[in-house]
């Protein structure tokens, strides 16, 4: 019950940072970014794709989630949620390797969670502040519906010198890649990184699979060809 409720914060938060806002202590300096004010294009770009009319539907499932991914990888370093998940396990992996899991956690992260933010209602958020060390930031926002608050904190690293891009987010002082981090490395104490792979895979298809049902993919419709008439 309170993985749903995490899955649900975190897609519910993104969907509505920067929408209000209270204080906001720990701005950046002149020579460097403000990652608040970078969370807010992201978060505008979602509630746009998720309130397009032409995207609105079933039948444009597949296409509004694309968009929402696409939008995801500008804001979001899935390399480095990736290396943050799989630890020191990390560094045993040839760079084929890192790319395949890179690949199976993003889609994870997709299938898992992205059907959640079509889900929003009337949540609000407020920014509270951020602090920024370095090139490192949180930015700290409580996410309010009726007489409920949870604190909501998005951890960011500058990269490139000029992009704040979030690689946590943690829900009441739950990490989102400290929860996995834990389940990886159980499954991989016990069977080995074969294992996760193996898990991770089946899981990815039983979850494209339950899509299928809900989502359909848009297969182009193949040309009927035109009988001549004889003259």
């Amino acid at each position: 019950m309170y993985r749903t409720r995490f899955i649900a914060v975190i897609f519910l938060s993104l969907l509505y940072l920067g929408l209000s806002s209270a204080g906001v202590a720990g701005a950046a300096t002149q020579t460097r970014p403000d990652p608040m004010e970078q969370l807010r294009p992201f978060v505008n770009e979602i509630v746009g794709i998720l309130t397009d009319k032409s995207l609105a539907g079933k039948a444009n499932c597949r296409k509004r989630r694309q968009r929402v991914m696409a939008a995801a990888h500008e804001r979001f370093d899935f390399k480095e949620m990736s290396k943050r998940v799989l630890g020191r396990e990390w560094r045993k992996l040839s760079p084929q390797q890192k790319e395949h899991f890179v690949t199976l956690f993003t889609k994870l992260l997709e299938h898992a969670y992205i059907g959640k933010i079509e889900d929003y209602s009337k949540q609000t958020v407020e920014f509270k502040r951020q602090r920024i060390r370095g090139n490192r930031a949180e930015v700290q926002t409580v996410l309010k519906e009726k007489n409920v608050a949870i604190p909501v904190s998005y951890i960011m690293i500058l990269e490139n010198g000029n992009q704040w891009m979030v690689y946590d987010i943690i829900v009441e002082g739950v990490s989102l890649v400290r929860n996995y981090m834990e389940q990886f490395r159980e499954i991989v104490r016990q069977g080995g990184y074969s294992e996760l792979i193996k898990l991770l895979e089946n899981k990815i298809e039983t979850l494209e699979h339950d899509l299928s049902k809900t989502c359909p993919i848009d297969l182009p419709r193949k040309a009927v060809p035109q009988r001549r008439s004889v003259r």
